[in-house]
């Protein structure tokens, strides 16, 4: 293995300096990096009648981390970023990577672009020749100085995923190096370069568009134009290059399935028992459908039937038993006008008439929460302001630095959850004064402060105390009282 050769690479690349100082006396060859075009990096490597094209990214934080990695003092190993070794426009357009190079003085000074080149003061461990004709440039098959490495493990590949059309994972990649670029390669002969960003991401994740999906999850445009033919072929290997040269895990049969769409459109349905439909027009003739749900749930044509189906969200699965094109899947909704839950206690739980389970199914769902005049997504990133499992209002949530609930003790809240076509709108009082529950349908308050006060008045009366409010009664007690200050008075003026 060649790993410790890319600590000498990345040393080698840091000590760059602008007079070329490693000259063959017989073909006066100097060594140097420059910055190479995708196409023009590619082009030596590949069996591809079409040109890599550049990368253009709107996603500014991650096409200018073009750091290159290296050792740190502790021996652990930083990466240069996503887009390690690669250079762009300033604008979001990353145009190819930054690789060593030997030429020969003669054609370097014949050159009017030299691709910035920047000399490197010792010979490289893997780089790239460089021939010049009629003043014009061409780069050769990199060399490898100490032979290609071969990596272990395999290669799966998918295709559902938020980047392009296919996805691979290779479980063994080269460590403790910056990967400039990626080649596959198929069994029917052709192969395919991977560039920073598009296809290239971490932990062995390669992506690319074919033709099918026209954007990834960001928004960014898929170039396909050079991937359309993968669909339907067989990777049999995938190689790495490196500053260290190639690394490559062989001896694959990972087969393509051909694309017919990105995602099928289902109709929404109504909760409970019933039917609804998807467009299959989208699928070739010789597509042996299988389509599935979940439990429940049978698929026959293009209708979807189902029975005691709860609110929520389900995804439609379709697969060709043949095995020839990829499974398509298109999500829906099945909703309904209930509310199965109300406030109480500081929780959601189980609204009158409804069950344990169609209240779960509604904490489970909610995607986000309104608190006054702020809303609170739900999610991997969001805020928990309502427990999920336990229905609890978590009165101390917080979103960043800011409390959700800001002190005062009145709130109210909107609760949001996919398959329920209306929110669950109360208010709570956490004041020490009162706690009012407030649905959108009926209102119950209980104030503290008056149920104290009556509690007092009947641990110090008398059992046989008239009621407040009961005149009949309280007419003769006072015209007892009365007659009893004119008896005192009276004795009085005996004495």
């Amino acid at each position: 293995m060649k790993k410790s050769l890319s600590i000498l690479s990345a040393a080698l690349l840091a000590a760059a300096s602008v007079i070329p100082s490693a000259a063959s006396a017989a073909d006066d060859e100097v060594y140097g990096t420059m910055q190479i075009p995708y196409a023009d990096f590619y082009a030596a490597e590949l069996n591809n009648s079409v040109a890599v094209d550049a990368v253009s990214s709107a996603t500014a934080n991650k096409w200018n981390m073009t750091d290159t990695g290296s050792v740190q003092e502790d021996g652990s190993w930083k990466s240069g970023g996503l887009c390690a070794g690669t250079y762009n426009d300033g604008a979001g357009k990353i145009l190819g990577v930054v690789y060593p190079v030997c030429i020969s003085q003669a054609d370097l000074d014949s050159l009017t672009d030299k691709y910035s080149f920047t000399a490197l003061d010792t010979k490289p461990a893997a780089y790239k020749p460089v021939t010049v004709e009629g003043g014009k440039a061409s780069f050769g098959k990199l060399v490898d100085t100490n032979g290609e490495d071969a990596l272990g493990g395999e290669v799966k590949v998918s295709t559902r995923s938020n980047y392009g059309d296919y996805q691979i994972s290779v479980s063994e990649i080269p460590q403790n190096a910056d990967i400039y670029g990626v080649i596959v390669k198929t069994s029917e002969g052709t192969s395919y370069g991977m560039r920073a960003l598009e296809n290239i991401w971490r932990n062995g994740a390669i992506s690319w568009g074919a033709g099918v999906k026209e954007k990834e999850s960001h928004g960014n445009v898929l170039s396909s134009e050079h991937y359309k033919s993968s669909q339907g072929q067989t990777i049999t290997e995938v190689t790495f290059i490196t500053l260290n040269g190639y690394s490559t895990v062989s001896g694959q049969n990972v087969y393509l399935p051909v694309k017919v769409a990105d995602s099928l459109s289902v109709e929404n349905g109504k909760a409970g028992s019933g039917s609804t439909t998807f467009d299959n027009s989208v699928f070739p003739a010789d597509y042996a459908q299988s389509g599935s749900v979940s439990e429940g749930f049978t698929v026959s044509g293009n209708t979807i039937s189902y029975t005691n189906a709860k609110p929520g969200s389900y995804t439609l699965t379709v697969s060709d038993s043949n095995g020839k094109y990829s499974d398509v899947s298109g999500s829906f909704q099945l909703t309904t006008s209930d509310i199965p839950v109300k406030y109480a206690d500081g929780k959601l739980v189980a609204a009158d008439g409804f069950t344990a389970d169609d209240a779960a199914n509604f904490l489970k769902n909610i995607t986000s929460v309104k608190v006054g005049d702020n809303t609170y997504n739900t999610g991997r990133r969001g805020v928990t302001v309502i427990d999920a499992q336990t229905g609890e209002i978590k009165m101390d949530a917080k979103s960043g630095d800011a409390n959700v609930f800001d002190g005062s003790g009145k709130y109210s809240l909107s609760v949001t959850a996919t398959g329920y076509s209306e929110p669950y709108n109360f208010e709570i009082d956490t004041t020490p004064a009162a706690t009012t529950s407030t649905t959108s349908k009926s209102t119950v308050t209980t104030t503290a402060k008056t149920t104290a006060k009556t509690t007092a008045k009947t641990t110090t009366s008398k059992t046989d105390s008239p009621k407040t409010g009961d005149t009949s009664a309280a007419v003769p007690v006072m015209a007892l009282a009365a007659a009893g200050v004119c008896a005192i008075a009276f004795s009085k003026r005996r004495k």
